[in-house]
């Protein structure tokens, strides 16, 4: 605490994000990367943009937008860039989320959103998901000035079909409907087709999780041009150069490399069903997931427990001390022998 702090610096509860751990041989399964590596004709792309580097990146991000464009089927100026999808989420809640009437979000979702609610002085309230932690489009009928909804949610993994999402913009056609797709291509339907026909819908995508470039962030919206034109403006005030060169190489390959992509998330996908599987086996009870993660609670052990006692064995998941969810562990879909690790540590703690 110092007496130079702003504020709202003293009233701000920052995010804290999974462990990064040090050591090696430790089974990472807390903080939903992906198990396998970027496209090779991503590492090839960075290399040559390594030439590049002594200049300033593409302000516009013109060539990644255009790919952007053309693999959902919009045009590029549609599309939005930015530092992965938190900064992109950053600049909407600047942009475009911050009115008089509250901003409606569940109450188990992303733990970025009321945090950014504080940062930048936006009001909300959170609507509770239902018993089985489902969201219920019903429950967001009440007086808003827009809607953030994670699909699939996370940490439940739980996705809303793109039906519901529709029936949401209509009931909604006065309030901007956000939709944070950082998980969509591990088996739920994304709602970037809606776009077209809803002005009031803003989907945002990231190259984090099913394009395995966590560690390059980039991030991207796509809207109608009006809605585009506020991110734009808000980031155009902030930093007139976000993405760096390497990372529009990087993610532009990646996007393009669609056999890549279609075959490492099949492979997420069924290991996903596998885990399912043996952690039911167990005695968890497990989310239907439509994620690169589950979350699942064992009828007999509760969360904290299990996840300090993996940590000891090496295993590290991602639990989180909040209401409703205290039982619960949020587990990343590893390879195939990182889930077998996580099984065998979880059979000789609970079976001992």
């Amino acid at each position: 605490m110092s007496r130079f702090w702003s504020p709202v610096v003293h009233n701000l509860s920052p995010y804290v994000p999974g462990e990064q751990p040090k050591q090696d041989g430790v089974v990472k399964l807390n903080t939903n990367e992906n198990p396998y590596p970027p496209s090779p004709r991503v590492l090839a792309a960075i290399a040559s943009a390594a030439e590049r580097l002594r200049l300033y990146p593409d302000p516009r991000a013109s060539r990644l937008r255009e790919a952007i464009a053309a693999h959902h089927k919009v045009a590029p100026e549609e599309v939005f860039v930015g530092n992965g999808s938190d900064e992109v989420l950053a600049h909407t809640f600047q942009a475009l989320l911050k009115h008089d009437a509250p901003l409606l979000f569940p109450d188990v979702t992303y733990s970025f959103y009321p945090v950014y609610c504080g940062l930048y002085g936006v009001a909300h309230e959170e609507v509770p998901l239902d018993a089985a932690m489902r969201v219920q489009i019903a429950d967001y009928r009440r007086p808003c000035s827009a809607i953030l909804l994670s699909n699939p949610n996370a940490p439940t993994g739980i996705g809303l079909p793109r039906d519901a999402i529709t029936e949401l913009l209509i009931e909604h056609p006065d309030q901007l409907v956000v939709v944070d797709e950082a998980y969509v291509d591990f088996g739920a339907e994304s709602a970037v087709p809606l776009v077209a026909r809803h002005d009031n819908l803003l989907v945002i995508q990231t190259f984090s999780k099913s394009r395995a470039l966590a560690g390059l962030r980039v991030g991207f919206a796509i809207g109608q041009r009006p809605l585009i034109e506020a991110l734009e403006r808000v980031k155009d005030s902030f930093n007139s150069y976000p993405v760096d060169c390497l990372a529009l190489a990087g993610a532009t390959a990646a996007i393009e490399d669609e056999a890549w992509f279609q075959e490492t998330r099949t492979h997420i996908m069924a290991n996903r069903e596998t885990l399912t599987r043996d952690l039911s086996g167990l005695g968890f009870e497990v989310l239907p997931s439509q994620a690169n993660f589950v979350f699942a609670r064992h009828r007999s052990h509760g969360g904290a427990d299990l996840a300090a006692a993996l940590r000891q064995r090496g295993v590290l998941v991602r639990h989180f001390k909040k209401p409703r969810i205290e039982n619960f562990l949020r587990i990343t879909i590893g390879t195939e022998a990182q889930c077998g690790r996580l099984i065998t540590e979880l059979r000789s703690l609970i079976t001992r």
